[in-house]
């Protein structure tokens, strides 16, 4: 990247989004709020620009994507939709790629990566909630695809990931219909691991964020990939996706650390390594 297409990323990066890294945990917030952080062009490109600095950080042991104000993430930004006109098919092409790139990145991320919900989750901000490893949302989230409502297809992902985790037939009636669903029905669901009240909602992710950040972050890498790949994989190649990867953890100080924890009746410390 040149020096002044770097500035430009920074730039954007520091108007729609918030980004941290500190003991740890990459902590990344969309930071639009009065348009419940919808994405724009600046916001997908500070997105896509934050995800590759985390990936490519040695210290990162858990990320956490957030949403400033009163939403998580309301979707795309249709009025830039709308006043594209006829030139609308370039300018969501131009979108989708970074976004897609960004939320690749962090599914393969060796690092836990946590959705912290509230208020409206919809269109592509579903995709990004989804792509997350765990989810945790506040009492007053609404989840929603929304994409048909203006008359388009999902992106992100969430065609993938969502009759995953709730079935073909449940899958193709948020799609297909937009429902809007809550809080505790997305827990019955299993979109989300957890609901607690919007009050708690930081005080919860910073507990489950640390929790991660402290945890054996090469075997949680073996966790991801293993199960991600386990819808398009035969038993047999599972087996043995599991020995190379039980293997290869062994090598691991988190590994040592654990065996001699265990046999020492001691709580373990990870490093991570």
């Amino acid at each position: 990247m040149s020096n002044s297409a770097a500035s430009a990323a920074a730039s954007a990066e520091a108007a729609t989004l918030l980004v941290e890294v500190s003991e740890g945990i990459a902590r990344i917030r969309f930071n639009r709020p009065k348009v419940l952080n919808a994405l724009d062009e600046a916001t997908i490109l500070a997105f896509k620009a934050a995800v590759d600095r985390v990936v490519a950080d040695d210290s990162v042991r858990a990320v956490v994507l957030s949403g400033e104000g009163r939403a998580f993430l309301a979707g795309g930004d249709v009025g830039r939709f709308h006043a594209a006109g006829e030139t609308a098919p370039q300018v969501v092409a131009t979108l989708i790629n970074p976004f897609h790139k960004a939320l690749e990145a962090l599914v393969g991320f060796r690092a836990p990566v946590i959705a912290s919900l509230k208020g409206a989750v919809a269109g592509g901000g579903l995709s990004v909630a989804l792509a997350a490893d765990i989810a945790i949302a506040a009492d007053d989230t609404r989840l929603s695809l929304a994409y048909s409502r203006i008359g388009t297809s999902p992106d992100g992902g969430s065609t993938f990931s969502l009759p995953r985790m709730v079935g073909l037939r449940r899958a193709l009636g948020l799609a297909l219909l937009s429902e809007v669903i809550e809080a505790d029905e997305a827990l019955r669901l299993g979109l989300v691991n957890k609901v607690v009240p919007l009050a708690d909602l930081e005080a919860e992710t910073e507990r489950l964020a640390r929790d991660l950040a402290s945890g054996p972050t090469q075997a949680f890498g073996a966790v991801k990939r293993l199960l991600r790949q386990s819808f398009s994989t035969s038993f047999t190649d599972q087996l043995g996706a599991e020995r190379d990867a039980f293997v290869g953890c062994a090598g691991t100080r988190d590994f040592a650390e654990g065996a001699a924890a265990f046999v020492g009746k001691r709580a373990p410390k990870f490093e991570g390594r």
